[in-house]
């Protein structure tokens, strides 16, 4: 194979953009070969943007079905993507889902073993691990450069939205359509961020607020506070009813400090182990030496595309993922325990009892009064906006 035929299953705002992309050969290697969503109107966009050289269904079933397509890209309401996957896997199809990967970990867990099972390439469209940053800070973090670490703190409330927003669909910020609000919509891009560096955390307590700042029923506003093995805590906050917003964060370990804030890694390295000043100094309070480096970010980050791009290759040649879809299943889990948490009013463990998850959500799906809504449809443009690229 030197050509991967592709399918865009749900081609809204996110699944357009994508599919343009491949259309226009902006993804060498890739070809779109259909597209399928169940609303007429975008189907009727696609025929004209893509000038009947796709195939269109209404039925994605039918799309897997067909012999045109060698994987899809799935980019549909969050609580399908595993229900679509799991089919196309026992399709022998490969799979490049949106984020987040589903909205439950069970869920996920289930889309995991299929696609093991099948032995097909699974991927996620994790964009910002693509920024050179973010992975400086990784390699910092994993190869001991800051000593053993102490605390991980990030503040990202950047992800201002208006009631407007909100409106543009009957689906938002619902437990029904969405799975939720602020941790599944707008951070699991940062929620994966923060478990790709510092792993899982043993223990989450959360305090998520709903429609503290829109007429919603789900949460906009949250703080998150973990616990690791090590010793080593964080703390997570994030709103879409900030503005100007912040994005900041800070790891904090025995060796010294790096912050990442306005396009720049800030890195602080000790001349010595703070704890081998904290027990060896004769001082109460010494000042010791330290160096500052900085890494700005030259470059823009390869993002969507370079997702595409990566899953195409390794689909035809095996390149390495950067962001395994089997992957997905981490960042999610601390947002079910983060919401778990905050309907407790109590800490969460990890592994967490997913089923007590899933019962408590499905519990507040079917409580679940949406506040009436005036929608307005966002229009498709078929270009990728910038909400979804890393802002400072």
């Amino acid at each position: 194979m030197n050509i991967l035929r592709m399918g865009v299953i749900g081609i809204g705002n996110m699944g357009s953009a994508h599919a343009v992309q491949i259309f226009e050969n902006k993804v060498e290697g890739a070809v779109l070969t259909a597209v399928c969503d169940s609303n007429e109107e975008r189907l009727q966009w696609a025929h004209e943007r893509f000038g009947g050289r796709v195939l269109l269904y209404k039925d994605y079933r039918q799309l897997l079905t067909g012999k045109e397509v060698d994987a899809i890209l799935i980019a549909t309401p969050h609580k399908l993507h595993p229900v679509i996957a799991v089919e196309a896997f026992e399709r022998g199809l490969s799979v490049l889902t949106e984020k987040p990967a589903g909205i439950d970990a069970a869920s996920v867990r289930e889309m995991n073993r299929a696609a093991l099972e099948s032995g097909k390439t699974f991927g996620i469209m994790y964009n910002q691990r693509t920024n050179p940053l973010y992975g400086k800070l990784r390699e910092l973090v994993k190869s001991g450069a800051l000593g053993e670490i102490k605390r991980f703190v990030w503040m990202i409330n950047n992800w201002y939205r208006t009631q407007a927003y909100y409106d543009s669909g009957d689906w938002r910020a619902t437990w029904n359509g969405e799975g939720g609000g602020v941790l599944i919509n707008q951070c699991p891009h940062n929620l994966d961020i923060w478990q790709w560096i510092m792993g899982m955390p043993k223990r989450v307590r959360a305090f998520c607020l709903t429609g503290h700042y829109h007429h919603i029923s789900v949460e906009d506003d949250v703080t998150i506070y973990a616990e690791y093995e090590s010793g080593a805590t964080a703390v997570f906050i994030s709103s879409t009813g900030e503005y100007p917003g912040t994005n900041r964060l800070e790891i904090s370990g025995t060796k010294g400090k790096a912050v990442i804030e306005n396009g720049v890694l800030k890195l602080y390295l000790l001349k010595r182990d703070e704890r081998a000043i904290c027990f060896m100094s004769t001082e109460g309070m010494p000042k010791e030496e330290f160096e500052i480096s900085e890494f700005r970010q030259e470059e823009a980050d390869t993002g969507h595309l370079g997702i595409l791009q990566n899953f195409t290759n390794a689909v035809l040649y095996g390149e390495e993922l950067i962001a395994p879809g089997t992957e997905g299943i981490y960042g999610l889990t601390i947002s079910n325990a983060a919401y778990l948490s905050s309907w407790r009013d109590g800490w969460v463990t990890l592994p967490m009892d997913e089923q007590e998850f899933l019962t408590s959500l499905r519990r507040k799906q079917s409580e679940e009064q949406i506040p009436e809504r005036k929608v307005v449809r966002e229009e498709m443009t078929g270009e990728y906006s910038g909400r979804w690229s890393v802002r400072w």
